[in-house]
């Protein structure tokens, strides 16, 4: 019988011995029922291996662990398969049937969920790609809530920090009592403000008649401008229309016609009429506004002259004074300047302690700001560096795609329950077929020794309690009961078994010894005396030996 039969009669569970006596086509029928076995098995290799290749990338681990899941497999439907006999009672088929059942729906979903990762590996892909782009952007929505806080407390302290320096620039800048500063726009340069409002109420005085009148001409100039400007508009269209008349160019009639002295006599001349009149008033209004004008200036030049004659009278007095508080100021300023660099490097070391402790706090904030970003890169490199390929998350992925709702998501979950389906059918074919299946030669070859083992078991009981019945009632049963005498029993037993061992192992070495030496003898010329005296030699001390070792033996047993 070839030896690929005997793998297909093995994987079916059956006995080898047993298919040998039956007929070639019950052998051709657990042949199948072998190759059915194996096609599980071989699914199973290969869920396994893609499962491990979620986890790890390394073939030496990958390809062992999945050979041994699908030997584990392969020995459980053996198992069933053989375990299962024709001849038992309806609920005893169906009870094991069940079992049967069960272990198919488990081993099918633990087959075919790995399949189903497998085939649907880009879309779960994509999925979980989708979920870490999510993930990555709450990690950033929250370091960046993290970075706000901190980033909020910067700008209080550069702006502190700006004050500060601005302090401490200022502290090298001295500052004394400062002369009045003398107003450059004044009329008379060197007054006071009380000096210049009286030369100011001085000159408005001597100017007020000229300036109420130029008030009143600027206010007729204003009326009276509009209305030349628009005369002359309506002057110059009418002039232009009065030509149009000589020339023809509205009547038709070259001349100066009716047409023509009607517009000459009710539009024309009216119009230069009122243009001179306006004209000449505009024209005096002028006149007189700026002789108006001159007089003003003369009357303010005479109200200068007069108020400089009066500050001619008090500029000696001024001028003393002026000089006893320019020497008070002088005296001032001296003081000011001794106590000034004291003063200042005082405030300068104060400045400079606040300056370092905000330096230090804005420090404190940046190494803060900067150890979160750093958690942040830390915690983005670590997502996109996750393997996210092991089973529960493909899992995960392939269950958000059957709650999808979509044709994709039916679509996946039909082929899910197909696969599994598709597994249990394959897993459970050869108990169906045996359990539909008339029982053929090899089984009752196996109900025969069954019912042979089993009548042979049942006749070992019956004889073994007669044998204790027996023993209950002889005289061994009173030994047995005293401890001592049992003692003694089976420790002379053992010492009798014991020294039969010793004899016999003895006696065996003897032969053995024996039978090398004759042929030994046998070989040696006779020209080889020493050889053969050696070898007395070697016999003397063997038996020696031997007695020796038998001495000892039994003195000590006896002892």
């Amino acid at each position: 019988m070839s030896t690929l039969k005997r793998i297909f009669f093995w994987l079916s569970g059956a006995g080898t011995e047993t298919l040998e006596l039956c007929p070639a086509w019950e052998q051709r029928k657990y042949v199948a029922f072998g190759a059915t076995v194996l096609v599980p098995s071989l699914f199973a290799f290969i869920a396994c291996a893609y499962a491990l290749s979620t986890l790890t990338d390394n073939p030496r681990v990958i390809y062992p662990v999945a050979v041994v899941w699908a030997f584990i497999i392969l020995t459980i439907d053996r198992a069933l398969l053989s375990g299962y006999r024709p001849y038992l009672s309806i609920w005893r088929k169906l009870s094991q049937f069940s079992l049967r059942i069960v272990v198919a729906i488990l081993m099918g979903i633990t087959i075919a969920h790995p399949l189903v990762l497998l085939l649907f590996r880009d879309t779960i892909s994509s999925g979980i790609e989708k979920d870490r782009a999510a993930e990555i952007e709450r990690v950033r929505s929250g370091f960046q809530a993290e970075k706000d806080k901190v980033r909020s407390q910067i700008p209080p302290l550069e702006a502190a920090l700006a004050e500060q320096r601005k302090r401490w620039d200022e502290s090298f800048q001295a500052r004394f009592l400062l002369q009045q500063q003398e107003d450059a726009n004044a009329a008379i340069p060197g007054l006071t403000s009380a000096q210049q409002g009286e030369l100011k109420a001085a000159i408005d005085e001597a100017t007020a008649t000229s300036r109420e009148r130029l008030a009143v001409i600027d206010k007729q100039s204003a009326e009276l401008t509009p209305q030349y400007a628009k005369l002359q508009t309506e002057l110059g269209f009418w002039q232009s229309e009065f030509e149009r008349e000589l020339n023809g160019q509205r009547s038709g009639l070259r001349g100066e016609g009716p047409r023509a002295r009607s517009v000459r006599a009710d539009q024309l001349e009216p119009r230069r009429d009122e243009s001179k009149r306006l004209g000449g008033l505009l024209e005096h209004l002028s006149a007189e506004k700026a002789t108006l004008q001159t007089q003003s200036r003369e009357a303010e030049a005479t109200a200068i002259a007069g108020f400089e004659t009066k500050l001619a009278e008090i500029a000696q007095t001024n001028q003393l004074e002026s000089e006893r508080v320019a020497g008070l100021k002088r005296q001032v300023e001296e003081a000011q300047a001794s106590q000034f660099v004291p003063q200042q490097n005082a405030l300068r070391e104060t400045i400079k302690l606040q300056l370092d402790t905000r330096l230090a706090e804005l420090q404190r904030v940046q190494a803060e700001l900067a150890g979160v970003a750093k958690q942040e890169a830390e915690r983005l490199t670590s997502i996109r560096a996750e393997f996210r390929r092991d089973i529960l998350t493909q899992t995960l992925a392939l269950h958000a795609l059957f709650l999808a709702g979509n044709q994709g998501g039916q679509f996946a979950f039909s082929t899910y329950l197909v696969l599994i389906l598709l597994f249990m059918l394959v897993d459970t074919i050869p108990l169906i077929i045996k359990f539909f299946t008339k029982p053929g030669p090899y089984d009752t070859l196996v109900d025969r020794d069954e019912v042979t083992f089993d009548g042979e078991h049942r006749a070992f009981l019956h004889s073994q309690h007669r044998y204790m019945e027996h023993l209950a009632s002889g005289n061994l049963t009173t030994v047995t009961r005293n401890k001592i005498l049992e003692t003694a029993l089976v420790d002379g037993v053992e010492h009798t078994r014991a020294a039969r061992e010793f004899l016999d192992s003895l006696i065996d070495m003897e032969k053995s010894f024996a039978e090398k030496m004759k042929m030994e003898e046998q070989l040696i010329g006779v020209a080889e005396s020493g050889k053969r005296a050696a070898h007395e030699a070697m016999k003397s001390r063997f038996y020696e030996d031997l007695n020796h070792r038998m001495e000892i033996f039994f003195s000590t047993r006896h002892a």
